[in-house]
């Protein structure tokens, strides 16, 4: 089946039942999103599938219709995203496993509402972290808001 993925057209030999995130790591060597839960609940698997955050080792490869973004192709043109900047300036990671998936749901969470709350943040933000580090990754998700780009 045919599956584009940052950006490049990708022929893969799965089963169709196979989860987008054993494709994406096991067979075209894609590692930024993780393995969790393996039950869609941590979002360390979290990309972006037309834009919508979507939890990869749930979502059967047959079943992907668009584009597939991963934190591996969230740079562009050598430039860090404003999300990932932000996250970068409030030192939101502590061991960092679940960031890719964290960046992810925010670039999703900004592009449908730019400006957001701290109530639109807990209520869209439903990766867990298990170093809790939410209070830092409101602040990078405010502060990615009032950046341009």
């Amino acid at each position: 089946m045919e599956i584009l993925v940052n950006g490049t057209p990708h022929t893969v030999d799965a089963p169709e039942d196979m989860p987008l995130l054993w494709v994406l790591r096991d067979i075209l060597d894609i590692k930024g999103p993780k393995f969790g839960c393996g039950v869609g609940a941590c979002g360390a698997c979290t990309v972006l599938v037309d834009g919508i955050a979507t939890r990869s080792c749930i979502t059967a490869v047959a079943d992907v219709e668009g584009a597939v973004l991963t934190i591996d192709g969230l740079p562009k043109d050598g430039k860090l995203h404003k999300v990932q900047e932000a996250w970068i300036k409030h030192e939101v990671p502590q061991c960092g496993y679940c960031q890719s998936g964290q960046i992810l749901a925010a670039v999703a969470l900004l592009e449908d509402i730019p400006q957001p709350t701290d109530d639109d943040i807990d209520s869209v933000m439903t990766n867990l972290c298990r170093c809790g580090t939410y209070p830092r990754l409101r602040a990078a998700i405010h502060s990615a808001a009032k950046m341009e780009g």
